[in-house]
């Protein structure tokens, strides 16, 4: 499975039943956006060895973050080796809302 999704990509899969979507920004980069990708989920990136084993094996997982680059690589990297199928979104939510990506208030 490719580490990326692009957000043209993403747009043919949000929403679907089988695709978990997470919001992995960091605690301070998620205070300061009051949007998110409707039907995401905020996890923090800092505890991920907390909730990274509450997530559904049998579903894909896509997250993001603010610009799709450490944050996302360091939690992909992780889910990763826990067996899980993740992937993250190139350019995060900014590239997902340049691209007309829907957000809604948190």
């Amino acid at each position: 499975m490719n580490r990326t999704i692009n957000p043209q990509e993403f747009k043919s899969i949000v929403g679907s039943k089988d695709v978990t979507v997470l919001d992995v920004r960091r605690k301070e980069d998620y205070a300061a956006d009051n949007s998110v990708i409707p039907g995401s989920t905020w996890f923090d990136p800092a505890n991920i060895d907390n909730w990274c084993t509450t997530l559904p094996t049998e579903k894909e997982v896509v997250l993001y973050c603010v610009r799709g680059g450490g944050v996302s690589n360091s939690v992909v990297d992780t889910l990763q080796a826990k067996g899980l199928k993740a992937r993250f979104i190139e350019g995060g939510i900014a590239a997902w809302k340049d691209a007309g990506g829907t957000v809604k208030p948190k």
